[in-house]
């Protein structure tokens, strides 16, 4: 039965190979499972539920992943996407209340991944992909990047609000900024050596060192999985509808093409899995994915997309979605450990401050430099290239707005190329995103 269905020995694999590939991956990409609540519940939305949400959301797309294309290449939700979420959620309650703000967001990501579904049908998915400028690409992922470690480095409480220069250097020598440091640098470390699970192993012990300190509460292991009623439908698709909400809906449309894209290239390249060039069975993978985000905006969770830490798998021998079936029993598993969510959940409050998450800060900071990798691919030495770029990249974490550095992006990108004689080169796709960015400024 496994050989029809996944063709293990075609792939030149094994059962216990794959089974083995599936834990790694599981190993790896898990600390998701402790960072997503924490980041969701900034949103107000309840940290148990949001944490069901996501081992339940990860196990259906990364069983949809292995089952309909074949590939191990697990999902879950998306680092970059959930802080986004956040700051949306947190600048509509601000105007309206916190009452609909959440459910607002997750109607938006539930319209982006319906979105996802319609254009997996079609070759119109990686056609925008295509178009967009490369060093737009890197810049937006490096944005991403400076945005995370700037939350993290609030969740550490190495910089602290001011009010004369809206941000300071926290006092480095206080117990939860040097637990916060001495994590980060052991993930580095496990990182260096290769460690399988680094991220996961550096959490574990800065929450384990947290305890004697006083900053982290012991809570237990085990416990039945609690209720997701808190966010189980709770989505207001009709909210997100709202004109001045397109632009959410664009937002959120956008990373994932990217996300999605880049890391289904990238992980299968490395996996060997490409044929002349090409990804086999593409479309499945792109309505996988599709399907985690629209599974994941039902249950109360942010946007869902294949993980680059499946080449972890991929690289102890993973071939085929049998490995993501493992990886997917895992996700369910999970769902007896929601003491251990939330005792590394649990805020640390320092007066003056705002509540501090020091066990999630090294995760944020160290996926903060796996982001910094694309920077390196932007040519600086074009201006019409290095302006754009340097605009989105900077005003990312400046204005706390991915939204706004894409926009700033693309509008400065079709600018300079029509000043400098090279506007025919642009596709009319981007000028269509600049002049909609535009739009969406005038009328918001």
């Amino acid at each position: 039965m496994l050989e029809k269905l996944f063709a293990i020995r075609q792939h030149g694999s094994t059962p216990l190979r794959e089974i083995l590939a599936g834990i790694v991956t599981f190993m790896t990409m898990s600390y998701i499972l402790f960072v997503q609540p924490i980041i969701l519940s900034g949103a107000g939305m309840d940290l148990s539920a949001v944490f069901v949400a996501t081992c339940l959301a990860s196990a259906i797309a990364t069983l949809a992943m292995g089952l309909l294309a074949n590939y191990p290449i697990a999902l879950a939700p998306a680092m970059g996407h959930n802080v986004l979420f956040v700051i949306i959620a947190s600048a509509l309650a601000a105007k309206s209340g916190p009452e609909d703000a959440w459910p607002r967001v997750l109607g938006a990501v539930f319209i982006a991944g319906c979105i996802f579904i319609f254009l997996s049908l079609f070759r119109f998915r990686a056609r925008v992909v295509e178009v967009i400028p490369d060093s737009l690409k890197h810049a937006i992922a490096v944005g991403i990047g400076l945005l995370i470690t700037l939350v993290g480095l609030e969740y550490a409480g190495i910089v602290v609000d001011n009010p004369a220069t809206l941000v300071l250097i926290g006092d480095v020598l206080s117990p939860h900024v040097l637990l916060v440091l001495g994590g980060t640098l052991l993930i580095a470390v496990l990182l260096i050596y290769r460690v399988q699970g680094a991220i996961l192993w550096g959490l574990a012990a800065t929450a384990l060192a947290g305890i004697p300190l006083g900053i982290v509460k012991f809570q237990g292991v085990f416990e039945a999985p609690p209720s997701i009623e808190p966010t189980l439908f709770k989505l207001n698709v009709m909210g997100a509808l709202r004109l001045d909400f397109l632009s959410v809906i664009f937002v959120f449309l956008f990373l994932d093409l990217f996300d999605t894209v880049g890391t289904l290239i990238g992980v299968s390249q490395r996996g060997g899995l490409m044929v002349d060039g090409k990804l086999p069975r593409i479309g499945r993978a792109f309505f996988s994915d599709a399907l985690g985000t629209v599974a994941g905006a039902l249950l109360g969770t942010s946007t869902v997309t294949s993980y680059v830490e499946s080449s972890a798998g991929i690289n102890a021998g993973g071939r085929t979605g049998l490995a993501n079936v493992v990886t997917a029993l895992l996700f369910i598993l999970a769902l007896f450990f929601v003491p251990l969510v939330r005792m590394v959940g649990s805020p640390y409050i320092v007066e003056g401050q705002l509540p501090l998450y020091p066990v999630i800060a090294p995760a944020l900071l160290i996926v903060g430099v796996f982001m910094m990798n694309g920077v390196r691919h932007i040519p600086w030495d074009d201006y019409t290239e290095a302006v754009p770029a340097f605009f989105t990249l900077i005003i990312m974490p400046f204005a706390f707005s991915i939204a706004e550095g894409i926009g700033f992006g693309f509008v400065t990108y079709c600018i300079l190329k029509l000043v400098s004689g090279q506007g025919g080169k642009v596709n009319w796709l981007v000028y269509l995103f600049a002049i909609a960015f535009i739009v969406l400024l005038l009328v918001r």
